[in-house]
């Protein structure tokens, strides 16, 4: 595409901003590497670690089936986001721009403010579990301390969280630039560190590790449903998993090059990148089984054991990376982008950032001693399911309604005649959509009957959203794609 098309030249300030302006061709940086990074980031932070292992242990299913589902799930993500990544390879623009096209103008406020919340709450909890790493680190050199806490952390741990916050701070106000420069050693770093700790276990477990892994492959086959509704959830829990980067992942794609490197990124970094990482995470854990009697599942847990001081020090630090990696891509510079959208006048990208950090401090704060108490994660979890119907509407605008044909100059344009202003700025239509379908990806999450559908709920919520959308659309006159001729107004 002409980079000529993505200049802007009547410019509406309540709109318009640097940070959400088409990034054109000439000036993006990022390859396949890059977007592989991203994922990477996603896949080996602590909890990501976590989670891929106690799937081992948790369904009663057969090993290799296990890896089986991950794979799947890593296929059906990069689907999704190779949907929602083209239209900012193409335009350079990031989420809460790209969804004015379907929701209108002002109405892109309504989505870009709920991921927004989403986002700040998880950054919050994701720094208190970066920071976990650290105190692991501190611990480990200068001893457990006085045994005091406020808030239910010690004096070390406080510390930490105040290390972490910091520190990512810093980062992200260096830019985009030097965020990716973290996310490209951060990354490949873990996979080091895993494989070290991995030939560790090996070597120690010695001639019982395989029996080990035999007794995991072996598969109890005692969830309830069988063996094809375990297999189902393990998928339904890993896309439940990925889902928050799914939605905007056209805040990173902008930075690409070619379509082609994103799809390259895309499949290296999920499905092979998935099964790669649930091999390592199978291992360890059947080695933990001979080594101390127990199939750990956290690294902090596992490392600890080992009792290595060096090896401590190394696997810290590569958690706290790992971990602050997937904060920032899936938790930080997603509510930078969308509080700006809200008011771009007074907001920038970086403002946007400091203002998630102020309140995402509270959050991981007060985690361990009052939120992680109350239920606030099924809350959010909520939150989450509600967005789901968005993910359907961008989708089926673009490819059905809109034919893959934006006008970047309508896109940031508050006249009463514009493409996407809708009625005062909102399409009462994606509005419509989106409760309908948002009232069944919700009650996956609240009504106990439905609970079975585990991840599920977020993607039947997203392809209700796109139905209802494309079935309220299609004969609406607002609704005609914009011509090619227009696309650079």
């Amino acid at each position: 595409m002409d980079d000529n098309n993505l200049d802007i030249k009547h410019i509406d300030p309540s709109l318009y901003n640097e940070d959400l302006a088409p990034i054109k061709h000439k000036d993006r940086s990022w390859g396949w590497f890059e977007i592989f990074n991203v994922w990477s980031n996603d896949i080996q932070s602590l909890f990501g670690y976590t989670l891929a292992a106690s799937l081992f242990l948790s369904y009663g299913l057969n090993g290799w089936a296990v890896m089986a589902a991950i794979i799947l799930a890593g296929c059906i993500v990069m689907v999704l986001v190779n949907l929602t990544g083209k239209p900012s390879v193409k335009y350079g623009i990031p989420f809460p721009v790209m969804i004015r096209a379907s929701m209108g103008v002002r109405g892109a406020n309504f989505p870009a403010l709920l991921r927004a919340i989403i986002g700040i709450f998880w950054y919050g909890v994701q720094t208190y579990f970066a920071s976990t790493a650290v105190t692991l680190m501190l611990t480990a050199l200068w001893g457990p301390g006085s045994g005091e806490t406020y808030l239910g952390m010690s004096g070390t741990a406080w510390l930490a969280f105040v290390i972490v916050w910091v520190f990512q701070i810093a980062l992200f106000w260096q830019g985009i630039d030097k965020i990716t420069v973290f996310l490209n050693w951060a990354g490949p770093l873990v996979y080091v560190v895993m494989l070290v700790l991995m030939a560790i276990v090996w070597f120690e477990a010695g001639d019982q590790l395989l029996p080990a892994v035999g007794t995991i492959f072996s598969g109890g086959g005692d969830y309830e449903g069988g063996d094809i509704a375990a297999f189902a959830a393990i998928v339904g829990t890993m896309v439940a998993y990925f889902a928050a980067v799914v939605i905007n992942f056209g805040d990173f794609t902008r930075f690409v090059r070619s379509e082609r490197q994103m799809k390259i990124g895309n499949l290296l970094g999920l499905p092979l990148n998935a099964a790669f990482f649930s091999f390592i995470a199978l291992i360890i854990t059947a080695g933990t089984l001979v080594l101390f009697g127990d199939a750990l599942t956290n690294p902090a847990d596992i490392v600890e054991r080992v009792d290595s001081l060096p090896l401590t020090i190394i696997a810290a630090l590569t958690f706290f990376a790992a971990t602050v990696g997937i904060n920032l891509v899936a938790n930080f510079i997603p509510p930078a982008y969308d509080l700006a959208n809200l008011f771009p006048r007074v907001i920038s990208f970086r403002i946007g950032g400091l203002i998630t950090a102020t309140v995402a401090f509270f959050v991981g704060g007060l985690w361990v001693s009052v939120i992680s108490q109350i239920g606030i994660p099924g809350f959010v979890n909520a939150l989450g399911a509600v967005v789901a119907p968005f993910y359907g509407i961008i989708v089926v605008d673009y490819y059905l309604i809109k034919r893959q044909e934006l006008s970047m100059e309508q896109l940031f344009s508050s006249d009463p005649k514009g493409a996407y202003y809708y009625n005062k700025g909102w399409n009462g239509r994606a509005l419509a959509a989106f409760a309908m379908a948002a009232v069944f990806s919700i009650s996956t999450v609240l009504v106990p009957a439905l609970s079975n559908l585990n991840g599920y709920g977020w993607l039947l919520g997203a392809g209700l959203g796109g139905l209802f959308y494309y079935l309220l659309m299609f004969r609406h006159a607002a609704a005609k794609p914009v011509s090619v001729g227009q696309a650079g107004h």
